[in-house]
C-alpha cells in the first residue's frame, strides 16, 4: 500500500543510508551479511525502487504506478531475478521467462540445480541490448552471488567489466570469501547489518514465535532464520541431534547418522559448526552465544578436550561446509562428522 513501508523494521538505516547512493549509483551493487536477515527482501525492495515511476520521499516504490503493479506481478520487462533453479520451487521472484513443455519435463525429471549457471548468466544479453521499456533503468538482481559456478562467475565478470548503460546490476551474498576476487573489485559493497535483538525479539514475538530468545540464538541473531526453523518444527526434529552432540558416543553418531541421513547436510554441517564454537568460545571465556539452554552440557564437555584438537574440529568442520552441498554418500559423510566429533573426547585420536 502506498505510503507503508514493506522494509523490516531492523532495515531502516541501511535503506537510508543506501539512497545516499542514487545521485551516483555504482553499475553494481553487491549486498552481503548474515544469512536468514532479510538481504534478498530489501534487495527486492530496492530494485522496485529503482523501477518506480514515483518513488515516495523516503526512496521507497510508490506500489501504485504501472511499474510498481508489473513488478509485483513478477513481469516487469525491465527486471531480471537470476537465481538457482532449487529456489525457483519457491515460486516467488519469477524472471518472468516461460520453459516451454520439453523444459519442464526435463526439469521435473531431475534434481533442481544449487548453481547459477552460465547459460542463465548469458542469457541477459538478450535483455540488456534492447531498450527499456519505460525509458529508465533495467535491473539485474542475482542472488545467492556464491551459488555461481565457476563458468557463470567469468561469464558475469565480462558484464561487469563492461556494463550495458542504464543497467544497474544488485548481487547479494551470504558468504563474500566464497566470491571471485575480480567480481568483488568490479561492485560496490554494502553491508546489511544484523538487527539488535530487542528489535528482533519483538518482532519474532509479533509472529508469534514462543521462546523466541533461545530460537534467534540458536540462529545466530537472524531472525528470519528464527521465524523459518519455528514454523517448520525443525528444531524440534533436530532435537536428537543436540542431544547426540551433548553427549556423545559412537554407537550414538552411528545412530544418528542413520536418523538424519535425509536431512539437509547443510543443516547439519551449520548445527554442527555452531555447537563447535560454543564449545571453543566455553573453554576460552565461558560465554554461549547459540546454546545457553546447553550451558552445563558444554562446559562439562568444554573441560574435557584439547584445545588444539578443538581448533582443528573447526577447521574441518569449515570444509566439510564447504562441500555439504555435494555429499557422495550423506549417510557416510554424517558418520564421519560425528565419529570425528566423539574422538575430540578420546584418548586417542581416529586413525
Amino acid at each position: 500500500m502506498s505510503g507503508a513501508s514493506l522494509l523490516y523494521p531492523w532495515q531502516g538505516d541501511d535503506w537510508r543510508q543506501l539512497q545516499r547512493l542514487q545521485q551516483r549509483l555504482p553499475h553494481a551493487l553487491l549486498f552481503h551479511g548474515a544469512a536468514g536477515i532479510g538481504k534478498s527482501h530489501f534487495v527486492e525492495q530496492f530494485a522496485q525502487s529503482l523501477l518506480c515511476e514515483s518513488r515516495q520521499s523516503s526512496g521507497e516504490a510508490c506500489g501504485v504506478c504501472g511499474s510498481c503493479t508489473w513488478f509485483v506481478q513478477h513481469n516487469h520487462p525491465d527486471y531480471r531475478l537470476v537465481r538457482p533453479e532449487a529456489l525457483e520451487d519457491e515460486g516467488e521472484g519469477s524472471d518472468g521467462g516461460e520453459a516451454d513443455g520439453a523444459a519442464t519435463k526435463s526439469k521435473a525429471s531431475k534434481t533442481p540445480s544449487k548453481e547459477i549457471k552460465i547459460d542463465q548468466v548469458r542469457a541477459l544479453a538478450d535483455f540488456m541490448n534492447i531498450s527499456t521499456h519505460r525509458q529508465g533503468k533495467r535491473v539485474v538482481v542475482l542472488y545467492p552471488a556464491e551459488a555461481l559456478n565457476t563458468a557463470a562467475s567469468n561469464a558475469l565478470l565480462k558484464t561487469l567489466e563492461e556494463p550495458p548503460a542504464d543497467t544497474v546490476f544488485l548481487l547479494v551474498s551470504n558468504s563474500l570469501d566464497r566470491l571471485l576476487p575480480t567480481i568483488l573489485s568490479r561492485c560496490r559493497k554494502v553491508a546489511l547489518a544484523k538487527p539488535e535483538p530487542a528489535v528482533a525479539l519483538a518482532w519474532l514475538a509479533a509472529q508469534g514465535v514462543t521462546d523466541a530468545e533461545s530460537a534467534l540464538a540458536e540462529q545466530g541473531g537472524a531472525p528470519l532464520a528464527a521465524l523459518r526453523e519455528a514454523q517448520s518444527g525443525e528444531r524440534e526434529e533436530l532435537a536428537p541431534y543436540l542431544q547426540f552432540l551433548a553427549a556423545p558416543s559412537i554407537d550414538g553418531a552411528l545412530k544418528t547418522a542413520d536418523k538424519f541421513q535425509k536431512t539437509p547436510l547443510t543443516q547439519l554441517v551449520a548445527l554442527s559448526q555452531r555447537w563447535l564454537y560454543d564449545l571453543f568460545s566455553c573453554q576460552m571465556t565461558a560465554a554461549i552465544r547459540y546454546y545457553p539452554r546447553q550451558q552445563a552440557a558444554l562446559a562439562a564437555l568444554a573441560a574435557r578436550v584439547d584445545r588444539s584438537r578443538l581448533l582443528a574440529a573447526l577447521q574441518a568442520i569449515g570444509e566439510r561446509r564447504a562441500i555439504a552441498d555435494h555429499p557422495l554418500a550423506p549417510k557416510l559423510f554424517i558418520e564421519d562428522m560425528l565419529l570425528d566429533y566423539c574422538a575430540l573426547f578420546s584418548s586417542t585420536e581416529r586413525p
